[in-house]
C-alpha cells in the first residue's frame, strides 16, 4: 500500500501539546516545534477503523482487554522479537512513565539507590528525585558513538547500593539500541548485584537497518524474573493521547507488588479506545510501520546531508533506533542558555535542550524527525540560517 507520510496536518489549535503547548511554556506563540517524541503523521487506517466503530456504538463504559487483545500483544511481540509470554503476565497502565514511577514506588524505598545512563529520557531522573530516591549515573561515553562504561557501571552499582537500574533500549535521546554482548553484560553485573532491572522498550520498533532490537526478557529468559519489561504503542503508532502502555512481569511476587501500587493509585480500567487502538495496531500495522520506518530513515539521512554540506561545525551520526536526531552543537561555542535563546528568536524553532537529559547532554540538542519531509526541511533551513 501507499501511505502519504508527506501530507500536512495542521494541528495548531487541537489541544496539542506539540503545538499548542508554547506559550504557556514561556516560548515564541509561532516557533515550530521538533521536541517532544509525538509524530506528525496520522495513525494507521486499521486503527482510525477501530476507533470509529468504537465511537459509532456511542458507549463508554468500563472496560478490560479481552483474549483478542493479548493474541494481539503475542502476534506483536512474538512475531518480531521473538519474546514469548503468558497473558497473565501484563499489566495495563495508562503510560510507560507511570508504570515507572509506579515500579520505583513498588521495588524500592525513599532512600534507595537507582541506576541511570545520563544522557537519558529526562523524566527518569525527575521519577527518582521525586520519589525522594537517589539517583545513581552512570555516564555513557561518547566515542565513534555512545558506550556503555562496565567498570563504572559496576563500581556504582556496588558502591551505592544499588537496588533498582533503568535501562532504557533503544536508548532516548541518543539512539544506540543495545547489542547483545551489552545487554548481557549488564544484566551478568545486575545479577551479581541483586538489581532490578525496568527496561524501558517503547521506540523499539524504530529500527534501522543494520541493528536489531533485542528484547531483554527474550535474549535471557532465564534472568527474567529480575525484569520488568515497559512497552507501549504510543509512539509507534502516535497514540499516546489514549494513554495506553503493556507491563510484562514474569515473577508472580513483582507482578503483585506492581499491581498493589497500581491500585494504590486509583488506576483500575484502561481507557477504552487505547485498548481498542493498541489491539488494532498491534493486529494490522505492520505494513504501515514498515513504510514508515523507510521515510525516517529518509528523513534522518536527509538532516545528515544537510548538516555535513550547510553547517559541519554541528555533528551529527543517524542513530540506529529512534526517531530523534541527537546534535552536537558544542563547537559553536555557546553556553545552553543563548543556543537555547538563539533557536527559539531568532530561527522560531523549539527544540529539545540537551541539558535537560542531564548534565552530559549540555551542548546538544535533540530533534524529532517524525514529520513530513517539507517542514523538516523548513527547520533545518532555519536552523542554518542563524548558525551557518
Amino acid at each position: 500500500m501507499d501511505y502519504n507520510f508527506d501530507q500536512i496536518i495542521n494541528r495548531r489549535k487541537t489541544e496539542s501539546l506539540k503545538f499548542d503547548g508554547a506559550v504557556s511554556r514561556g516560548k515564541p506563540a509561532a516557533v515550530l516545534p521538533l521536541w517532544v517524541a509525538d509524530m506528525d503523521f496520522p495513525t494507521p487506517d486499521c486503527v482510525l477503523g477501530a476507533l470509529q466503530e468504537c465511537v459509532s456504538r456511542g458507549v463508554f463504559g468500563y472496560t478490560e482487554p479481552d483474549t483478542s487483545y493479548f493474541d494481539a500483544l503475542a502476534g506483536w511481540f512474538t512475531g518480531r522479537f521473538g519474546y514469548e509470554f503468558d497473558s497473565s503476565w501484563v499489566t495495563l497502565t495508562p503510560g510507560v512513565v507511570y508504570a515507572l514511577c509506579t515500579a520505583i514506588s513498588a521495588y524500592t524505598q525513599p532512600g534507595d539507590a537507582i541506576l541511570i545512563q545520563e544522557p537519558v529520557y529526562h523524566p527518569f531522573r525527575e521519577s527518582i528525585l521525586r520519589k525522594e530516591r537517589r539517583l545513581i549515573v552512570n555516564e555513557l561515553r561518547l566515542e565513534d558513538s555512545y558506550v556503555i562504561d562496565f567498570a563504572d557501571f559496576e563500581k556504582q552499582i556496588a558502591e551505592n547500593d544499588v537496588k533498582l537500574f533503568i535501562l532504557c533500549n533503544p536508548h532516548n535521546p541518543v539512539g544506540r539500541v543495545w547489542r547483545a554482548d551489552e545487554l548481557r553484560e549488564m544484566v551478568r553485573i545486575c545479577a551479581k548485584y541483586n538489581v532490578l532491572i525496568l527496561s524501558d522498550e517503547i521506540h523499539c520498533d524504530f529500527i534501522f537497518p543494520g541493528h536489531t532490537h533485542l528484547c531483554l526478557p527474550a535474549l535471557l529468559p532465564q534472568e527474567q524474573s529480575k525484569m520488568i519489561l515497559l512497552t507501549a504503542p504510543s509512539k509507534t503508532f502516535n497514540l499516546a493521547g489514549l494513554q495506553i502502555s503493556n507491563v510484562f512481569i514474569s515473577d508472580p511476587t513483582l507482578r503483585r507488588m506492581f499491581r498493589r501500587e497500581v491500585y494504590k493509585s486509583g488506576y483500575s480500567q484502561a481507557n477504552q479506545l487505547g485498548i481498542a487502538a493498541c489491539r488494532a495496531a498491534y493486529s494490522g500495522g505492520s505494513d504501515w510501520l514498515d513504510a514508515l520506518l523507510i521515510y525516517l530513515r529518509d528523513n534522518m539521512l536527509f538532516v545528515d546531508r544537510f548538516l555535513k554540506e550547510h553547517l559541519p561545525t554541528v555533528l551529527f551520526s543517524p542513530p540506529q533506533g529512534t526517531y530523534l536526531a541527537w546534535l552536537d552543537c558544542r563547537k559553536l561555542g555557546l553556553t545552553p542558555d543563548v543556543l537555547d535563546h538563539k533557536l527559539l528568536h531568532e530561527a522560531g524553532l523549539w527544540l529539545s535542550r540537551g541539558d535537560t537529559f542531564g548534565p552530559s547532554g549540555t551542548g546538544f540538542v535533540r530533534i524529532n524527525t517524525a514529520c513530513p519531509r517539507s517542514f523538516l526541511e523548513t527547520c533545518m533551513d532555519r536552523f542554518v540560517a542563524v548558525f551557518g
